[in-house]
């Protein structure tokens, strides 16, 4: 460890994103990725704007991204807040939002990059155990705390709450803050979107990786109450004013747009998931009930390590947590039928 580090820096444990390999024949379930690309009208769109605009700054304020999204949501631009992925709007809710004396309440099986926000940024966390059946019971949040956070579906497993349930956890918070991470809601869940104008405590927070195809392009958003975005606002403007490029913002209002590709994929993706669940069933396996673009399994008889090694001798990628309560768990990422069928016939072998 470098003598130059700051105190913060030799505390922090970072998060670790899954593999991004380069293997011939790769068959790769391990990032939730969408398997179809992305809006051809947004790929028009990002096609138009690389030209000799990109030598001036983009808008950066994201108007017209701000004024698509509120469109859809049926919201108003000032409710909306666009950064450079959901995992930098979060950070910028997790600074603006989430520090308070008292401690941030969240699952203690969820997405890993939440203890390492609160790490990087001084916030005391308080995780709350999911229960026998790997589900959020928000009577389990009724206690002292300065802020919420969930994902929605969760991650890894891919159970969703219902809009009563979390209109349940904001009624019992109604002066803290509650973050509903919505990176899958796309594929079946319930948009807590709905509710921001009942809740002023209400933030959501949502990505174009997953179901709009363009993990590559780097957008995410927030919705909320006036007064959350613009302490968001202010947070974003003391770090970087431009956190979209012109390419960026162009492919994704297009993408807001183009909603007859976003149902037929979204459609498609749901349709392989069901049929994946039910394939593996028939292996033995267990699977969590999913709403999210994955399936969270494991299997009785067969070490959920010695499979995803197994897979990737056979250059099928999927993603195992060395964690507790679900390290015998595989995370399996929707792909294409073929793709899909490809991972069911090696596991077929497999636990044969």
């Amino acid at each position: 460890m470098s003598r130059f580090w700051s105190d913060v820096v030799h505390r922090l444990t970072p998060y670790t994103p899954g593999e991004q390999v380069q293997i011939p024949g790769l068959v790769k379930l391990n990032t939730n990725e969408n398997p179809y690309g992305p809006s051809p009208l947004a790929l028009a769109a990002m096609r138009e704007a690389a030209g000799d605009g990109l030598r001036k700054y983009p808008d950066p304020n994201g108007t017209a991204l701000k004024d698509a999204l509120a469109a859809s949501h049926g919201l108003r631009r000032e409710q909306v807040f666009v950064g450079n992925s959901s995992d930098e709007v979060l950070a910028h809710v997790f600074q603006s939002l989430l520090k308070h004396e008292l401690p941030l309440l969240s699952p203690d099986i969820s997405y890993s990059f939440y203890p390492t926000y609160c790490s990087l940024y001084g916030i005391a966390l308080r995780t709350v155990p999911l229960n026998d059946r790997f589900q959020i019971d928000v009577a389990d949040y009724d206690q002292p705390c300065g802020a919420v956070i969930l994902a929605n579906p969760n991650a890894p497993t891919g159970h969703p709450l219902s809009l009563a349930s979390i209109e349940r956890l904001l009624s019992l918070h109604p002066d803290r803050v509650v973050v509903i991470d919505e990176a899958y809601v796309d594929f079946g869940a319930s948009s807590a979107a709905t509710l921001i104008d009942r809740y002023d405590n209400l933030l959501v927070v949502q990505t174009f990786s997953k179901s709009r195809s363009l993990a590559g392009l780097r957008v995410g958003f927030a919705l909320g109450h006036a007064d959350l975005v613009a302490g968001l606002e202010r947070v974003k403007n003391s770090f970087n004013c431009y956190p979209l490029s012109q390419v960026a913002l162009a492919g994704a209002v297009a993408a807001v747009e183009d909603v007859a590709y976003f149902e037929q994929t979204r459609a498609a993706i749901i349709a392989s998931r069901e049929r994946l669940a039910a394939d593996l069933t028939a292996l033995g396996f267990e699977v969590l009930p999913s709403q999210a673009n994955f399936v969270f399994a494991r299997h009785p008889e067969h070490d959920a390590a010695a499979l995803a090694a197994a897979l990737r001798e056979r250059a099928i990628l999927v993603r195992h947590f060395r964690q507790p309560r679900i390290e015998q768990f595989l995370r399996i990422s929707i792909g294409t039928d073929a793709e899909c069928g490809k991972l069911v016939a090696a596991l077929r072998t497999l636990v044969a």
